[in-house]
């Protein structure tokens, strides 16, 4: 039942859940107490201290599952329920299960974070020069984080679509 997807669309997968990486080890400095690159007035400001940290530590992990969910679209899981999930475990997925909300995440995810390439032309003045640069490049990577995730979406629907028809053929 499950087809095998194209070296380009693994690789791109892998790189969705590594682009996220990058900020998410920067907002888990910034709930160790590391003012990674803020101003004090601008880390106080943040209040990145009790319910502050336990904010950015659950965002980052959130971002990060999300983020390895693009693995489904290139491995068996994207295309069967595991068999050891109750009820479902051994079922195929529907393809535009899958492909919608991908798809609508990548456009979500092209919109958000595409903004990021004029980072450098907007002021920062809750970061120091050095934390504003270094803030930048550790943020620029999300903006690979959409185009990413359509073209691996793509190559799902291709994968899925075309073993659909070979085997109603």
């Amino acid at each position: 039942m499950t087809s095998t997807p194209p070296r380009w669309a693994v690789r791109a997968a892998h790189l969705c859940a590594l682009v996220t990486l990058p900020t998410g080890l920067w907002r888990l400095l910034l709930a160790t107490g590391h003012q990674a690159g803020y101003t004090d007035a601008g880390y106080a400001a943040m209040d990145f201290t009790g319910w502050g940290a336990c904010y950015v530590v659950g965002l980052s992990l959130v971002i990060e599952a999300v983020a390895l969910l693009a693995l489904g679209l290139v491995r068996p899981w994207g295309e069967v329920v595991p068999g050891w999930v109750p009820l479902l475990g051994g079922r195929p997925l529907p393809r535009v299960a899958v492909v919608v909300p991908a798809a609508l995440g990548s456009l979500v995810l092209a919109v958000l974070w595409t903004p990021l390439v004029t980072w450098w032309a907007l002021p920062h003045s809750d970061l120091t020069a050095r934390g504003s640069l270094v803030v930048g490049l550790l943020y620029l990577p999300l903006v690979a984080w959409g185009p990413l995730l359509a073209a691996v979406t793509v190559s799902y629907n291709r994968r899925r679509r075309s073993a659909a028809e070979t085997i109603t053929a």
